[in-house]
C-alpha cells in the first residue's frame, strides 16, 4: 500500500517537472521569436535614412509622404511592447508603400542602382518580416493553448504564467494604402 502511495507522488511530480520545462520551454521560445522580429524590424530601421535621403534628392515637393516616414521612424524607435511596435511598424510599412508609389512618378529615381537597391533590400527584409511574425504568432498560439488546456491550465495558473500577445494588425492598417498626387 505504501508503495502505491509513493508511485502516485512521484508520479505526481514528474508530471509537474514536466509540464513546467514545457512551460518556460514554449515561452523562451515566444521570447526568442520576438526577439527575431525585433532584429528584422532594427535592420529596416536602419536602412530606412538611406532610403529616404536617396528620394530627397529626386522628389524635392514629396515632403509629406517623407515626413510620414519619420514620423513612423520615430514612433518604431519609441515602442516598448508588442502592441506598440505593432502599431508602429504596421505606420511604417504604410508610409514605405506609400514612398513607393510616389517613387513610380519618377523615372530618374525608379532608374537610380542605389535607390533600386535599397529598394531590394527593403523587400527582402519585409518578407523576412513577416515570416518572423508569423512564427511569433505561431509560437504565441502554442503557448497560449498549453496554458489553456488541461492538465497543463492548472499548473500554468499556479505558477503564473499568463497569455501571450499575438502581433496582429489593426484594421487602419489593413487598408489599400491610398496615393493622391496634386
Amino acid at each position: 500500500m505504501i508503495w502505491w502511495i509513493w508511485a502516485i507522488i512521484a508520479l505526481v511530480v514528474i508530471i509537474i517537472i514536466a509540464t513546467y520545462n514545457k512551460l518556460i520551454s514554449l515561452r523562451n521560445k515566444v521570447k526568442n521569436s520576438w526577439a527575431q522580429i525585433d532584429v528584422q524590424l532594427k535592420k529596416r530601421f536602419n536602412l530606412i535614412p538611406n532610403l529616404v535621403d536617396t528620394v530627397k534628392g529626386y522628389a524635392k515637393h514629396e515632403k509629406t509622404v517623407l515626413t510620414n516616414i519619420t514620423k513612423a521612424r520615430n514612433m518604431m524607435q519609441k515602442a516598448k511592447d508588442v502592441n506598440a511596435k505593432a502599431a508602429a511598424e504596421n505606420q511604417l510599412s504604410g508610409a514605405l508603400k506609400s514612398l513607393f508609389a510616389v517613387a513610380e512618378n519618377y523615372p530618374d529615381l525608379k532608374a537610380s542602382q542605389n535607390f533600386m537597391q535599397l529598394q531590394e533590400e527593403l523587400s527582402g527584409m519585409e518578407s523576412k518580416i513577416a515570416y518572423a511574425r508569423q512564427f511569433y504568432n505561431d509560437m504565441v498560439m502554442r503557448f497560449n493553448t498549453a496554458i489553456q488546456t488541461f492538465p497543463t491550465n492548472v499548473f500554468a495558473g499556479m505558477l503564473k504564467f499568463t497569455e501571450q500577445q499575438h502581433f496582429e494588425t489593426a484594421g487602419k492598417e489593413r487598408e489599400n494604402v491610398k496615393v493622391k498626387f496634386d
